[in-house]
C-alpha cells in the first residue's frame, strides 16, 4: 500500500508544536475532549483498564479520570515528550501495544487522520478489547479545511497552471461506519460535528495549524516551498469566497466520531429477516391510535 501520509514528518511537526506552544492553539483538542466527556457520560457502565492512544496531550486521559468511570488509565504515545513528564507507554504510531482482550476501553482523539492503515489500527483495537469493551474515537474528517484547500488549489492553478496536494484527504462519516464494521466492532456508530472558527485572514489560520503541528505531511507533497506570491493570492481568494460581512474568514473542522463494541453474546442482535410479527405495510395503513 502506497503511504499517503509521511508519519515521520507529522511527528516532527507535532514535536515542534509541543516545543513552541502558542496560547489557544489547542482549542480543537480541548473541544474534542469536552465532547468525549459528554459521550462517555452517556455510557452507563464502569471500565477497568483504558488505553488512551496517541492523543498527543493529556486532555483525553484527564477526561477519563474526571469521569470516575475508569479504574486504570494508560497513555500511549510515540515519544516521551508527549507524556510531558507523566507515565505511559511508548510505541510506534499505528500500533496497539496490549495483549488481546486486555482492555475495557480504548480512546483515540485527533490522530487517526494521520495514519496510513486506519483499518489495521481499528482491527488492533478490537483485538485488544475484552468482549463488550468499548472504542471511542474522533478524527478530522471530510470537509475539514475545505475553504483552505479550495483557495490554495485555485491560486496555484491560476499562477502556475497546476497544483500540488497541500491539504490531506479526509475520510467521511459513511466511510468511518464501514471501517468500524470491517474491523469487526459491534453496534458501530459514526457521526460528525462541524466546528467553524473565524480568523482575520488565511495567514492567521495557517499560524494556528502550524501551532497545532498540522501542516502538510503528505507523502506526495511538493518539496518546493510555496512562494509568497502563491499564499498572497490564496489569501485574496479565501477572503473573496469565505469571508463574513465583518471581513473575517471562516475555517471548518469536521470531527468524525466513531464508537463500537468488541462483540459479546450479551449484546443486542438485529432480528432475522422475516421474523417480524407485524408488517410495516400494516403499521402504515393502520388508523391513528391503533
Amino acid at each position: 500500500m502506497q503511504p499517503i501520509m509521511d508519519t515521520s514528518l507529522w511527528l516532527v511537526h507535532k514535536r515542534r508544536a509541543l516545543a513552541q506552544p502558542a496560547d489557544g492553539a489547542d482549542f480543537l483538542m480541548r473541544r474534542t475532549a469536552e465532547d468525549l466527556a459528554d459521550r462517555l457520560g452517556a455510557v452507563e457502565r464502569r471500565f477497568g483498564k483504558a488505553a488512551v492512544l496517541f492523543c498527543q496531550t493529556s486532555a483525553a486521559a484527564e477526561i477519563l479520570a474526571e469521569s470516575g468511570k475508569v479504574a486504570d488509565i494508560v497513555r500511549v504515545e510515540t515519544d516521551t515528550a508527549f507524556l510531558n513528564g507523566g507515565a505511559g507507554l511508548i510505541a510506534p504510531l499505528e500500533t496497539v501495544p496490549f495483549e488481546p482482550e486486555s482492555l475495557d476501553l480504548a480512546v483515540s482523539l485527533l490522530s487517526l487522520q494521520a495514519m496510513n492503515d486506519v483499518p489495521g489500527m481499528l482491527i488492533q483495537i478490537r483485538r485488544a478489547l475484552r468482549p463488550d469493551g468499548l472504542f471511542l474515537g474522533a478524527f478530522a474528517g471530510s470537509g475539514t479545511l475545505f475553504e483552505l484547500r479550495e483557495s490554495l488549489l485555485a491560486a496555484e492553478t491560476e499562477l502556475y497552471g497546476g497544483a500540488s496536494p497541500r491539504v490531506i484527504p479526509f475520510t467521511d462519516v459513511r466511510e468511518a461506519g464501514a471501517l468500524l464494521q470491517r474491523a469487526g466492532l459491534a453496534l458501530p456508530v459514526a457521526d460528525v460535528e462541524t466546528v467553524t472558527v473565524r480568523y482575520a485572514s488565511l495567514f492567521n489560520l495557517m499560524a494556528d495549524l502550524r501551532a497545532m503541528g498540522e501542516t502538510n505531511a503528505l507523502t506526495d507533497r511538493s518539496r518546493r516551498p510555496g512562494s509568497r506570491k502563491l499564499f498572497a493570492r490564496a489569501a485574496e481568494i479565501y477572503a473573496e469566497r469565505f469571508s463574513d460581512p465583518d471581513g473575517r474568514v471562516r475555517a471548518s473542522f469536521s470531527i468524525v466520531w466513531m464508537s463500537g463494541w468488541a462483540p459479546d453474546a450479551s449484546q443486542q442482535k438485529p432480528l432475522k429477516p422475516g421474523s417480524a410479527k407485524v408488517s410495516l405495510k400494516a403499521i402504515l395503513e393502520a388508523p391513528d391510535g391503533q
